[in-house]
């Protein structure tokens, strides 16, 4: 499925993410997670058939590889976001909500009830766009993310009903 759109006079596409973008993700993914995830953690992931994914890429750059991503994984009637990063190069651009869209797309074409994410509590223009996007708050897991300086931080459990 590609989806194209248009930020900041660059044109973009989302589309759906496999196995040959999993050496490119941990680029992303280290910019936002002490703890990035590997190449082959990634891999490990694409290969599950409950899991699937979008990257969002510059149309027409396709070997620089995606400016960002979102993984998540469905289970009977729920989902969860494994993860979603962008780019610090390619924020404020639309990227996330433009990744998040095509989730809750091709959720709500599987019929599925219910969409879970957990966000850093510090992490306030993700929670907005969250919001945004019809989540609610849930819950919270404290010290749930560590920090650069080795502080914890609390996450946010949030969900968006989807039927």
């Amino acid at each position: 499925m590609k989806l194209p759109f248009f930020a900041a006079k660059r044109d973009f596409v989302v589309e759906t993410i496999d196995i040959d973008d999993a050496a490119s993700l941990p680029r992303i993914h280290e910019e936002d997670f002490v703890r990035p995830w590997s190449e082959d953690e990634f891999a490990d992931l694409l290969v599950q058939p409950n899991v699937f994914g979008f990257a969002a890429r510059e149309v027409g750059n396709r070997r620089a590889g995606p400016l960002g991503f979102v993984l998540a994984r469905q289970a009977a009637d729920e989902a969860e976001i494994l993860t979603i990063a962008v780019a610090r190069s390619a924020r404020r651009m639309g990227l996330g909500r433009s990744l998040m869209d095509a989730v809750l797309r091709a959720l709500h074409a599987e019929r599925t009830a219910s969409l879970f994410l957990e966000v850093d509590e510090t992490n306030a223009p993700a929670i907005a766009l969250y919001r945004r996007l019809g989540f609610i708050r849930v819950g919270k897991r404290p010290d749930y993310y560590r920090q650069p300086g080795g502080e914890r931080t609390g996450a946010i459990v949030m969900r968006r009903d989807l039927v």
